[in-house]
């Protein structure tokens, strides 16, 4: 029996693949809190996909998605973060309103394309506007591997792919030659 890549199983799962238009569109904002019984669905659908993909994938830095890899164009996404008990966050509207001078280089996955690896250079600590259903803006800080997953949502929503982050002439690396490397993300205290 062949073995199915990652792409594939996430492909099966219902998550939409690199090549799909909606990856490389801008993710439609919601009027809130007038939509708020769309944002609540929306957000519902993200949490019952990133139950589904965690039963057949373990994520030990925390995973996000975002609406349009479930083929919804509109603005939101979740991220669980990598500390058991963490609660997740929700991320409706958001927009980064300050980034750090300083940046770190670190492997990025994607759903989207879960067959490679990719470096990406991204700000140590991002500040985030996000509004609540209610339609009151909410301001967060982000650091180090919690902004990067952060980061790589809002960026779906903004129709752009991790591998647009990447320095020139890098390229992303098969998932199994990125396992041989045996690189978590480590950051210095």
């Amino acid at each position: 029996m062949d073995e199915v890549s990652p792409s594939e199983q996430m492909r099966n799962l219902g998550v939409v693949q690199v090549g799909a238009p909606i990856l490389d569109e801008p993710a439609r904002p919601f009027g809130l809190p007038a939509e708020r019984d769309a944002a609540e669905r929306v957000v519902d659908h993200l949490f019952a996909f990133m139950k589904r993909i965690a039963q057949v994938h373990t994520f030990a830095k925390g995973m996000g998605i975002a609406a349009p890899q479930i083929g919804i164009a509109r603005a939101a996404a979740v991220v669980q973060p990598a500390e058991s008990g963490a609660s997740p966050i929700v991320l409706l509207n958001p927009r980064v309103t300050d980034v750090s001078e300083d940046s770190d280089e670190q492997y990025e996955g994607c759903l989207s394309f879960f067959d490679v690896r990719g470096q990406v250079p991204r700000p140590l600590r991002i500040t985030v506007e996000t509004a609540s259903v209610d339609g009151a803006a909410v301001t967060t800080v982000y650091q180090r591997g919690l902004a990067r997953l952060v980061q790589h949502e809002i960026d779906h929503l903004a129709g752009l792919l991790y591998t647009v982050r990447m320095r020139p002439g890098v390229l992303p690396i098969h998932v199994e030659e990125y396992r041989q490397t045996g690189r978590a993300w480590t950051y210095e205290s």
